[in-house]
């Protein structure tokens, strides 16, 4: 089995990107995607834990898009490291995500809420910095009482101090993955992962659907399913782990999600070739 969807220290998660390699092996998975929001930087230290254990480390990303239904997640995969190309894209990306936490600070503030940037950069460190680095700064600070109260009442969509990123078109982020031979797949559609939708994705280059997901109830996993092969779509699937427990179910344990190792040899079958 293998495990398509998870994160490092390099974004949002818990665990160094060498430990989240270990973490593999105690699942018993001969392979990874390394999907850190934003970045790649993670990929490196995983390949070379990666080639000392034994489980083949994928190059990938998770970029969020804008769509027809507002913003999507979409997992780009073997990316290589340190492609000029992709990393211009990448640091751009991350300097709005500094952007937007520094406005969800700002509003904080502005609800009495003592919390500062350097707050969060404490929390986040070099990482990619999102949402949930201003969640455990408020939770750490004794604002609230777990990090998902954070999102409940301060930072989740429709909350008081919730800011919207700037996104960048789908059409464009897969263009730009395509040009570097990868394949990107559309993350944890739940219920945006209709026909219609998933057709027009199609067409604008999308060449995956992730079925497997733990936010994915069974009807919504057969509904993708029969959907990624009526519209010849290869499939992907993992547990979005982070490193730790989530109350809300959008993560699960490592290698959870049953993921076979033949769709990795699908998705690479339908890699694009690298211009010269």
């Amino acid at each position: 089995m293998i495990d398509l969807h998870c994160h490092s220290t390099a974004s949002d998660g818990l665990l160094p990107p060498r430990d989240v390699v270990r973490a593999a092996l105690d699942a018993a998975l001969t392979a990874i995607a390394l999907t850190d929001h934003d970045t790649t930087d993670g990929l490196a230290e995983a390949t070379r834990a990666g080639e000392q254990l034994g489980i083949e480390v994928i190059g990938a990303c998770e970029f969020s898009v804008s769509v027809d239904w507002g913003e999507m997640h979409l997992l780009g995969y073997f990316l290589p490291a340190h492609d000029s190309e992709v990393e211009r894209f990448l640091a751009a990306a991350r300097a709005d995500r500094e952007r937007r936490a520094r406005e969800m600070v700002n509003r904080l503030a502005g609800l009495g809420v003592a919390i500062s940037f350097d707050d969060v950069r404490a929390v986040a460190g070099t990482a990619a910095m999102g949402r949930p680095h201003v969640a455990r700064a408020l939770h750490r600070l004794g604002h609230v009482g777990s990090v998902q109260a954070a999102f409940d009442q301060y930072i989740g969509r429709g909350r008081p101090a919730f800011v919207e990123k700037n996104l960048p078109r789908f059409a464009d982020v897969a263009a730009l993955v395509h040009r570097r031979g990868g394949v990107v797949s559309a993350a944890h559609l739940k219920f945006n992962g209709t026909a219609a939708n998933l057709a027009r994705l199609r067409d604008e280059g999308l060449d995956a659907v992730e079925t497997r997901h733990p936010s994915h109830s069974a009807d919504v996993v057969a509904n993708l399913t029969e959907l990624a092969l009526a519209l010849d779509l290869a499939r992907t699937g993992g547990s979005d782990w982070h490193g730790e427990s989530d109350p809300a179910n959008t993560h699960a344990a490592l290698g959870s999600q049953q993921v076979p190792d033949e769709w990795l040899g699908e998705l690479r079958r339908r890699r694009p070739p690298v211009p010269s």
